[in-house]
């Protein structure tokens, strides 16, 4: 349990806070909290309440004010002053809507003032009223730590009569990283069901669960990917910033004194490859990918979208180390994408959410955002801090179109030996996705025509497509400027513009 959590809350029962909520699913963890800082502060008596069982912990008492959640507030006031009690409500924020039961929390904050009791709270979320934002003060409470985890997996472990290998205990104590202790013991009780005992055949399991928590959440979605950085074309410069990304995540970097990476921003047109790029980085990273969609942030209740944003937050951090890929992230938080006048403030609410996670996390969580329209971007996402670099993915020269082409003929023909000079003339300005497209469509007319793929048909393909470079040109020339002043690195190595391009 975070000894800085119990520090914590027994400051604040010694300083009389009369009401707490600490926000959090795991009760289990919740009471054994509540049980160490009781101790602490003299053995002072912990009693709980929930809307079934009512009253338990008090001698005589057990099963008051069952059904009764305006009787269980009188409870703390009828108990003798000294030396103070704890009284933990579960659930109890499902009644925080009632005007009665308002009012009562209100008297009784100013009634515990003058009482060395407290009255605290167990909920994983609470649409707090607005009358009680000054009288409840919130403590979040972490999911267990490593020290947690690894204590709880050794005890299950030695009550077996298995203790495990100290490295098997730190391999399955980092894979259930971001699981409540409730979950951690589910699967130790399937392990131990199965085999008899803990072992590293559990770690695909503890991989499936985290998934399935990922899955559960419908915030997330988790996107297995097989693409590596060989599937690039081109982007050299950016391969080399992530190689050297790659390697400040391991521990021989903390010792160094280098800080986890944040994570990076790539900007560019349509089809120049940040999608593939945000899938290469998690499969060559050994890393889950996550993908946000931002709109699922977004709900019709007041204040639902910023417990989503917390919630995506903890589910990211509950896999880390992993990529979180914000696909489109101008489209999410871009400026006209939502208007804080008529959503009563919430995406900027929810962009400050997440900004301000991005600029402290200290979780191995490295995030990937893209975005196509670059001016629509607040300048506040843009701040040094957010990210450790914004990357611009220009259309490919002709150099890196013959490494693309090759690619995708290579994939789809493995033994092809078809020229691609004229070829890779007759695609200036094409886009990564518009040259795969090129590769499909010639595939197509010689499948259609029952023979093998030729020359002639990459060429007559490619003067079928009209390619974003002559459609989009103003934007693209506006991204370029801004670029060129300095805001974003090139992905690719240095070029010699093409004119009309």
């Amino acid at each position: 349990m975070s000894a800085s959590l119990a520090d914590q809350l027994d400051l604040l029962i010694r300083a009389r806070t009369p009401i707490l909520w600490i926000r959090s699913l795991e009760e289990d963890r919740v009471e054994t909290l509540l049980e160490q800082v009781a101790q602490r502060l003299g053995s002072r008596p912990l009693l709980r309440w929930d809307f079934v069982a009512g009253l338990r912990g008090a001698p005589n008492r057990d099963g008051e004010a069952a059904r009764q959640p305006m009787a269980a507030l009188d409870l703390l006031t009828a108990l003798p002053p000294e030396p103070g009690a704890i009284l933990l409500l579960k659930d109890f924020h499902r009644y925080g809507d009632d005007a009665g039961i308002c009012r009562r929390l209100r008297n009784l904050a100013i009634e515990l003032r003058r009482l060395p009791h407290t009255l605290v709270i167990s909920a994983p979320e609470w649409m707090l009223p607005r009358e009680l934002e000054d009288t409840v003060t919130l403590l979040e409470l972490p999911l267990p730590d490593a020290e947690e985890i690894g204590a709880l997996l050794r005890a299950i472990a030695e009550a077996t009569g298995r203790p495990m290998p100290s490295d098997v205990l730190a391999s399955l104590t980092a894979a259930c990283h971001g699981l409540s202790a409730q979950r951690v013991r589910q699967l130790a009780a399937r392990a131990l069901a199965r085999r008899g005992g803990l072992g590293e055949e559990d770690l695909a399991e503890v991989l499936e669960e985290k998934r399935q928590a990922i899955a559960r959440s419908e915030l997330l979605e988790y996107c297995p990917s097989e693409a590596t950085p060989a599937d690039i074309g081109g982007l050299e410069r950016l391969k080399h910033w992530l190689e050297q990304r790659h390697r400040a995540f391991g521990e021989e970097a903390r010792a160094y004194g280098l800080p986890l990476p944040r994570g990076v921003l790539l900007v560019g047109p349509q089809g120049t490859g940040k999608s593939l790029t945000a899938k290469a980085i998690a499969h060559s990273w050994g890393m889950p990918l996550l993908r946000l969609d931002v709109g699922r942030l977004f709900a019709g209740l007041v204040g639902a979208s910023e417990a989503r944003t917390r919630e995506m937050i903890q589910r990211a951090e509950a896999m880390a180390p992993c990529v979180l890929w914000i696909d489109e992230i101008d489209k999410g938080f871009g400026l006209g994408s939502g208007d804080s006048r008529s959503d009563g403030g919430t995406s900027q609410r929810v962009l400050a959410s997440v900004l301000t996670w991005m600029a402290e996390k200290t979780s191995a969580v490295f995030v990937v955002a893209t975005a196509n329209a670059v001016e629509r971007l607040p300048a506040e996402l843009l701040r040094k801090g957010r990210f450790d670099e914004i990357f611009l993915l220009e259309l490919p020269d002709a150099e890196e179109r013959r490494t693309i082409l090759d690619l995708q003929l290579r994939r789809r023909r493995p033994q092809h030996t078809l020229p691609l000079e004229v070829l890779v003339g007759r695609t200036e300005g094409f886009s990564g996705a518009e040259l795969e497209q090129t590769v499909i469509e010639a595939m197509h007319l010689a499948f259609g025509e029952g023979r093998d793929l030729a020359e002639a048909d990459l060429i007559a393909a490619a003067s079928q497509v009209v390619p974003l470079s002559r459609t989009a040109r103003e934007q693209l020339e506006a991204l370029r400027q801004w670029a060129s002043s300095g805001r974003a690195r090139p992905a690719s190595a240095p070029r010699i513009a093409s004119p009309g391009v």
